[in-house]
């Protein structure tokens, strides 16, 4: 057979050395054979690649040399572990070793056969071995064939980086067999083509016009696989197959033409490194879950917003480098689902990425170097160019600030711009371009997300083409006259939350024709984003139906998704209500032509909306051939049958809605500015307004057909104009609100916008987005039915510092940047959304308008040591919803969660209540129960719309009963909390035999709750589980607190799984653990998290191995009452060493799943079970962690093995934890197992590793081992492993071995003989086991013996008290903002900072006494109002504490006011406010909740005869509310304060003064030893004797 390929070879370094082809396989090994003669051929590959193509290599060398006449040289394949972990000295070694074992020499020629990995790997032995030895590369990735593999780069990596230690090798060839791609996973293609895009992008933009326009043909060559050797020969090779050929060989010819050039990568070759500088950074933070060309297509777009920030770069080329890559299924963005499911999401700060750009051999010094583009298929200059950091840390920024200074006049200033491409026009201009016959070039067309998702849509429904002129100032369309096609089965149109898109292209779809293709799907699907499929698309849906187009809904019903059959559009009579949006109206407009009969569109339902959208899509039809006539007087109009037809050029004018903002900045600082190509003679109603609003706001305005002109009054001096009607401008009243915040002048300042009701089913409810930001402003305003009134204040008394949430909505954003161009320090969240209609709007607000941006980062919810792996998080700011049976408790447990997490409650009855002016029950009466769910289902659109984020929701009891409030919590699931509150279903019957506010269900409780069960399971993704009795006990507040705290992104992690400090769990062999509740205490004494091994539970009475979801969710709840701390989730099957059966897997996964929806923080998962499962599982982990285990029982496992490495690195990339468990057989195993683990470790990103050997002889690995090691317990019944020891012991061994050295910690005052800090801290360190020691060193002063102390090497921390607490701040390195805010210190911690031993101060006062109030009085959250009585030290912590917990007022009294003065100074940004008597409170405030008094007892009285004490009156106490009282007084245990408050208000809780110290003490105990001090044995010893002293 001919094996003779037609081949493409590029010349690199003077040579055609890069062979390119398909199925070169024989070719190959000819020409090795022949043209490097060698004693040895090595082919080193790996696993995945052997078990495709070894066995072809194999063959074909063989035969190859059977034919060699002379001697017969060896071949000899090494098969090694694939990724990039095998890319390391030891890896290296592992082949160098297996060279020397196989007496290879000087002439052995090594092939590398595989991806990058092996490359870089096989090159980097080829450069050492013998001092260099010849190599082949064979790459088999797209990625490594258009990058790694040209070049002669080599290298492994290090735990400092990836690629540091290496050489420049040079191939002797490179054989690029294209038909290795039909075996390679869609992604990873995708990954390579990352990289033959950035080729494009830099060097060729011819090129990259073709990577534009046939993404989908170049797919076709690698999704049909060619049959035989199909593609061999040019005759044989399909149009896709030349394609991808030649796209292949062209990215690598630029790349061998700048080797050839700069060899060893002195500044041209550079250049390659496009996307790389930033690409890396996110790499490093997200390998191995995101693959290389992902990251560096996120990087290209980072450094092309570089460029385009710096004023190089246009936005038309960044719009197409978007639109490109994503055609390739690339990732452009952090917010990308694939990204914020990784691990190590949330760790990709702006700090954290610009650390790891440090180390990059392109940087000069501390500087950054960046490729700049200058245009698609250049660059700024010819190398990498310096940028500062704060320029990349903007465009990294999530947020921006908009940088004022209000002293600088901004004199007579001048701008002259023009706005981006209008949104309205370019939509329409697309779909009629699409739709016409004929080429159409579009000028000014708007780049933005909207216009990309129109075109991409347009090419999947194969309606037309597009190519690119004038450098990407120009489209080129080519129209299909009116031809569509169904898309690939499965593939479903996504829209993001492009509104117009999806209004438009609703009708488009009906137009499709079926498609003869064999994998088409039957119907057209399109879908947007959580927020698109909120928005109302009903009415245009209802329209299409009756006239007889088959329109199905998806999800929710009047809302995207939607199911479009490919039937045509009938025509005739068209009636439709259009006074929710006139897109519904253009809709049907632009797509008549093309019905089967002439429409006569009826419009009907009230008052038409935005008329001149309306008007403006009837002039555009008419410039592309279609007269739309009106029936005069009507709102009738006729469409005639026929085709569109391209004008040669169509130029879209600037956007309108865009360019109030430059105008209203010049508005509202009291400068100029003139914009092009928007004028009187506009489409759009927006250009009104200029001319309607400003002039009438004391603007001089001057407007022409094409330009509009704005000057501003003097900054400040803007007028309110009463009433407005914006109806015809609806989007550009955002602008208006902005200006109205600070417009002065009329009747209270009022500006009064009307007709736009429309605007709250937009992005956002726009209306009241307006209102609860300007309230951060200290704006007040109303809302009306059809708008909303503002009321003015002069700009100066603006809140500063306001964080704006901008809803995902570029017009919220874009307008309240007008107003921060006057209020200093404002933040804009969501900075991206802009991007939607002005994606470079900051940008040109910097360079254009002369304004500074600077980039913010926002807080985040803590992460952990390990994010999320593979699965998307819900949003930690999503609202919580609470759905379950009537009297399940969760208006209980909402009010408790909103407290705990500081959210406002919102019931829906209430919400129903306050809407309807009706109770639920009178509703029900009247209307019925369909007409009540109906409105119930309304009323959860509408919370959802307008509370969709920071809000706790209880909904009623029956919101689960009908289908459309089904589909809307499902869907809201899939990004927010839902939350079944369930309830013992015979409470609930008793509890509502005795409830009447809510109407009588008609039919038995116990039958409503079996016909719901399911449907809350289906609905929620979250079970709570409420203990709450008959007799009205409740379920413990700390549960709460913790659960509502962990879906929200606040998990109750272990603290100390991080570098550097050890943790432990205990293991639980309880078959019920209710009768070992009591014991709690004692079991967990020194661990941080406890595993319920779940394979061991039995219910009493109960056979099998299986225990009920029932149960077990009844042991969860348990557990969770007895311990705050962390559960580990282990379901353990017989062949791993557990009880649970090896064949049931699905069984174990469903009880898995059960702990996810529990909130279990830990789930121990096998990854010797199903990756899928184990996949599907992470994708609903929300915030657990997965600890991905392995154990091997058979005692044969070796450390050092390759499948050891397999094993972590497949558990490392399915979990956050990894769990490793051997068994050991000599000592020796122990230190295999440690260097096992310290290699590990040393990894960029490596995730905590829990690795053990079992057996008494592992023993000492459990002593080492430093992440959540196993310990038992002597109260246990049985350990779960052999070997296992308990905590005590482990710290007694560690302290031997010298791990746990022995400190000595002091306590520093005078007078303290009987101070209870040593029996509190010694009777910690004894019952934990540790060495340490608490001692009393009572000095005249702080001099010599405490400096010597605090020298002392076996210093471990020391407390103070007075009177030092001042005078040993000049000794310490550093103190805490506690400390520094307080003013004084009572703790000391040793700490190690920069390897240099440093003492830093502390003061835990302050945590003893938030703690003392928050541990008893949960429910208070963020008090309204509290009290501080007394103004010296302690009155400081109280303070402080106050302020953590949120408290809006913090009253204070003391009896020296000026004293007290001084206190309100030293904490400017708490709300202190100083009272004058303790019976009355200030008009405009509440009374008191909390009360801490900081006085000594006998400071204090009841008695009004004692004129020497504050005087505490019975009105101190607000007897109806439940609120806590702290007394500092040390003695008595019972003072006149705490008595009083006994007397007057039972329901408070009271707190001793020893009960704060415990508190403190508790704090300072785990400073010190990064231990929970055991509060139950220590309080008990504690209190025990301080009574017995009182």
């Amino acid at each position: 057979m001919d094996t003779v390929p037609d081949i493409l070879k590029v010349s690199i370094l003077g040579r055609e050395s890069i062979h390119c082809g398909f199925h070169l396989i024989p070719y190959i090994a000819r020409t090795v054979l022949t043209t490097l003669p060698a004693s040895v051929y090595v082919l080193v590959t790996d696993t995945n690649v052997a078990q495709f193509y070894l066995s072809a290599f194999e063959k074909a060398f063989s035969a190859e040399i059977n034919k060699l006449s002379s001697a017969k040289p060896r071949f000899l394949s090494r098969i090694i572990l694939p990724g990039e972990t095998t890319k390391s000295r030891e890896g290296k070694a592992d082949i160098e070793d297996f060279l020397l074992l196989e007496r290879c020499t000087r002439d052995t020629v090594i092939l590398a056969l595989g991806g990058g990995v092996i490359g870089d790997l096989v090159g980097f032995v080829a450069a050492t071995f013998m001092r260099g030895v010849r190599f082949v590369q064979i790459p088999t990735t797209l990625l490594a064939m258009v990058d790694s593999s040209v070049g002669g780069k080599t290298a492994i990596d290090t735990p400092a980086g990836k690629n540091l230690i290496g050489a420049f090798w040079q191939p002797e060839y490179i054989f690029i067999d294209a038909a290795f791609l039909e075996t390679l996973p869609e992604r990873e293609f995708s990954n390579g083509m990352a990289e033959v895009v950035k080729t494009a992008a830099i060097w060729d933009e011819t090129e990259f016009n073709s990577l534009e326009n046939n993404a989908q043909l170049i797919y076709n060559a690698i999704r049909t696989p060619s049959t035989g050797s199909a593609g061999r020969h040019i005759s044989t090779r399909s149009t896709s197959q030349s394609l991808l050929l030649s796209v292949i060989r062209g990215s690598i010819y630029v790349k061998s033409h700048i080797v050839t050039i700069d060899e060893r990568e002195t500044g041209l070759r550079n250049l390659v490194n496009f996307g790389h500088t930033i690409g890396h950074a996110i790499e490093a933070v997200l390998t191995p879950h995101m693959l290389h060309g992902e990251c560096v297509s996120i990087g290209m777009m980072f450094e092309a917003e570089v460029a385009r920030g710096m004023g190089v770069l246009k936005q038309v080329a960044v719009g197409r480098l978007v639109r490109c890559l994503r055609a390739y299924g690339l990732p452009v963005s952090l917010a990308d689902q694939r990204v914020s499911r990784c691990p190590g999401a949330r760790d990709l700060s702006v700090d954290r990425l610009l650390d790891i750009m440090r180390v990059d051999k392109k940087n000069s010094g501390p500087q950054k170097k960046v490729v700049i583009l200058s245009r698609i298929g250049a660059t700024y200059e010819q190398k990498a160019t310096a940028v500062d950091d704060v320029v990349i840390a903007k465009v990294l920024s999530e947020a921006v600030t908009v940088k004022v200074d209000l002293s600088a006049s901004l004199g007579t200033q001048h701008v002259k711009m023009a706005t981006p491409g209008s949104k309205s026009i370019s939509n329409r201009a697309l779909v009629l371009a699409a739709l016409a016959q004929g080429t159409c070039r579009l000028k000014n067309l708007l780049h933005s997300d909207d216009t990309q998702v129109m075109m991409a849509a347009l090419q999947e429904l194969q309606g037309a083409s597009f190519t690119w002129e004038d450098g990407g100032e120009t489209l080129v369309v080519t129209g299909g006259a009116g031809a569509l096609q169904v898309p690939k089965a499965g593939q479903e149109i996504y829209l993001g939350n492009a509104g117009t898109a999806a209004r438009f292209l609703t009708t488009v779809c009906t137009l499709v024709s079926p498609s003869a293709a064999a994998n088409a799907g039957t119907t057209t699907v399109i879908t947007g984003n959580a927020r698109m499929k909120q928005r109302p698309i009903g009415p245009l849906v209802d329209a299409l139906r009756a006239n007889g187009s088959e329109i199905t809904y998806n999800e929710s019903e009047g809302c995207l998704p939607l199911s479009i059959a490919p039937k045509g559009l009938q025509g005739g009579v068209i009636r439709l209500a259009a006074s929710v949006s006139s897109q519904y109206v253009s809709s049907i407009l632009l797509c008549a032509p093309y019905a089967r009969e002439a429409v006569t569109l009826e419009l009907v339902g009230g008052t038409v909306i935005s008329q001149p959208y309306i008007d403006m899509t009837i002039a555009m039809m008419r410039t592309f051939g279609v007269i739309v006539t009106r029936d005069p007087g009507t709102d009738v109009y006729r469409i005639p049958q026929g085709t569109y037809v391209n004008p040669a050029q169509y130029a879209i004018e600037s956007d309108a809605s865009s360019a109030t903002y430059p105008l209203a900045i010049a508005a509202i600082t009291g400068t100029t500015c003139t914009l092009e190509n928007i004028g009187s003679g506009s489409l759009q109603g927006d250009a009104r307004f200029a001319v309607d609003v400003l002039a009438r706001m004391g603007c001089d305005v001057v407007q022409t057909a094409n330009e509009t002109t704005v000057t501003g009054p003097k900054r400040g001096e803007l007028k309110a104009i009463g009433e407005v009607d914006m109806e015809p401008m609806t989007d550009a009243f955002l602008t208006a609100c902005a200006l109205a915040a600070v417009a002065q002048g009329g009747e209270g300042n009022t500006t009064r916008i009307v007709g736009i009701a429309n605007q709250r089913v937009k992005e956002c409810n726009r209306i009241k987005a307006m209102i609860d930001q300007l309230a951060k402003f200290g704006v007040q305003t109303k809302e009306l039915d059809d708008g909303l009134e503002v009321y003015g204040r002069p700009f100066n008394t603006l809140t500063r510092g306001a964080s704006i949430h901008c809803y995902d909505d570029h017009r919220v954003a874009m307008a309240f940047s007008v107003l921060s161009t006057i209020v200093p320090d404002t933040i804009i969240e969501e900075k991206r959304c802009v991007e939607k209609t002005w994606p470079n709007w900051w940008d040109d607000l910097e360079n254009k308008i002369g304004i500074k941006v600077g980039g913010i980062e926002l807080p985040h919810a803590e992460s952990s040591t390990a994010a999320t792996s593979g699965t998307p998080s819900p949003a930690a700011s999503a609202s919580v919803i609470l759905v379950g049976m009537r009297g399940s408790g969760k208006t209980h447990i909402g009010t408790l969660a909103s407290a705990a997490l500081s959210r406002p409650f919102i019931d829906a009855d209430h919400f129903f209540e306050a809407k309807h002016n009706i109770g639920v029950r009178e509703f029900v009466h009247a209307n019925g129960w369909p007409a009540f769910r109906a409105a119930e289902a309304e009323n959860l659109k509408q919370i959802i719309q307008e509370a969709g984020t920071g809000h706790v929701i209880s909904m009623g009891g029956g919101i689960v009963e009908t289908p459309e409030a089904r589909d809307i919590l499902k869907n809201y699931g899939k990004t927010g909390p839902v939350v079944h509150v369930l309830r013992d279903i015979e409470e609930i019957v008793s509890y509502l035999g005795d409830e009447n506010a809510r109407p009588a269900y008609g039919e038995p409780i116990t039958e409503v709750f079996k016909r719901r069960e399911p449907w809350f399971i289906e609905c929620a993704n979250y079970d709570f589980i409420n203990h709450i009795t008959a007799d009205g006990g409740e379920a413990t507040n700390a549960e709460i607190s913790r659960f509502f705290k962990h879906i929200t992104g606040q998990p109750n992690l272990a603290g100390n799984v991080a570098a550097g400090k050890r943790s432990y769990f205990l293991s639980l062999t309880y078959p019920d653990v209710v009768p070992a509740l009591r014991h709690m205490p004692d079991l967990t004494t020194g661990v941080d998290a406890v595993e319920l091994r779940v394979d061991l539970l039995r219910a009493p009475g109960t056979l099998g191995s299986i225990p009920s979801q029932a149960y077990v969710s009844a042991q969860v709840a348990s557990l969770r009452r007895a311990t705050s701390l962390p559960i580990i989730f282990t379901v353990r099957t017989i062949g791993q060493g557990g009880a649970f059966p090896d064949n049931s897997e699905k069984d174990a996964f469903e009880l898995l799943g059960l702990a996810l929806r529990l909130g279990v923080e830990y789930v121990d998962v096998e990854i010797s079970a199903s990756e899928k499962l184990i996949t599907e599982l992470a994708a609903r982990k929300g915030f657990s962690q997965i600890i991905a285990s392995w154990h091997d029982w058979s005692g044969k496992m070796k450390w050092n093995e390759d499948v050891v490495r397999s094993k972590y690195t497949l558990a490392s990339r399915l979990g956050d934890i990894v769990k490793i468990v051997g068994k050991a057989d000599t000592l020796q195993d122990n230190f295999a197992l440690h260097d096992f683990v310290a290699r590990a470790n040393l990894q960029r990103g490596a995730k905590p590793i829990i690795a053990i050997n079992m057996g008494v002889e592992g023993q000492m690995s459990r002593i080492l081992n430093a992440t959540l090691s196993p310990v038992t317990h002597p109260l246990l019944p049985s350990k779960a492993a052999p070997g296992q020891l308990s905590f005590a012991q482990i710290q007694k061994a560690l302290n031997l071995l010298g791990q746990l050295p022995a400190r000595r910690h002091f306590l520093f005052g005078n007078p303290i003989a009987h101070s209870m800090s040593p029996t509190l801290h010694n009777t910690g360190f004894e019952v934990l086991g540790l060495p340490h020691t608490y001692e009393l060193l009572e000095t005249v002063n702080v001099g010599e013996e405490i400096k010597a102390t605090l020298a002392a090497p076996d210093f471990g921390g020391a407390s103070v008290t007075i009177p030092f607490k001042l005078d040993v701040i000049p000794l310490l390195d550093k103190l805490s903002p506690a400390a520094e805010a307080i003013g004084a210190v009572n703790t000391i911690i040793p700490a190690i900072e920069g390897g240099n031993r440093i003492l830093r101060g502390d003061n835990t006062d302050w945590l003893g006494i938030r703690e003392s109030i928050r541990s008893r009085a949960p429910s208070i959250g963020a008090p309204t109002a509290a009290l501080v009585i007394g103004a010296g030290g302690t009155a400081r912590a109280a303070i402080f504490a106050l302020q953590s917990l949120g408290a809006q007022r913090i009253y204070l009294f003391n009896r020296t006011a000026s004293k007290a003065q001084v206190l309100v100074e030293a904490f400017p940004d708490a709300p202190v406010k100083l009272i004058e008597t303790l019976d009355v409170w200030p008009a405009e405030g509440p009374a008191p909740t909390v009360i801490v008094s900081t006085v000594p007892a006998s400071a204090t009285t009841t008695d009004s005869t004692n004129p020497g004490a504050v005087l505490l009156p019975l009105a101190l106490f607000d007897a109806t509310v439940n609120g806590v009282v702290v007394d500092m007084a040390y003695k008595p245990a019972e003072t006149p304060l705490l008595t009083l408050a006994k007397s007057a208000a039972p329901n408070w809780a009271r707190v001793m003064g020893v009960e704060v110290l415990l508190e403190q003490g508790y704090a300072q105990f785990e400073t010190w030893t990064g231990q929970r001090c055991p509060k139950h044995v220590v309080s008990k010893t504690v209190l025990e004797k301080y009574f017995a002293a009182a």
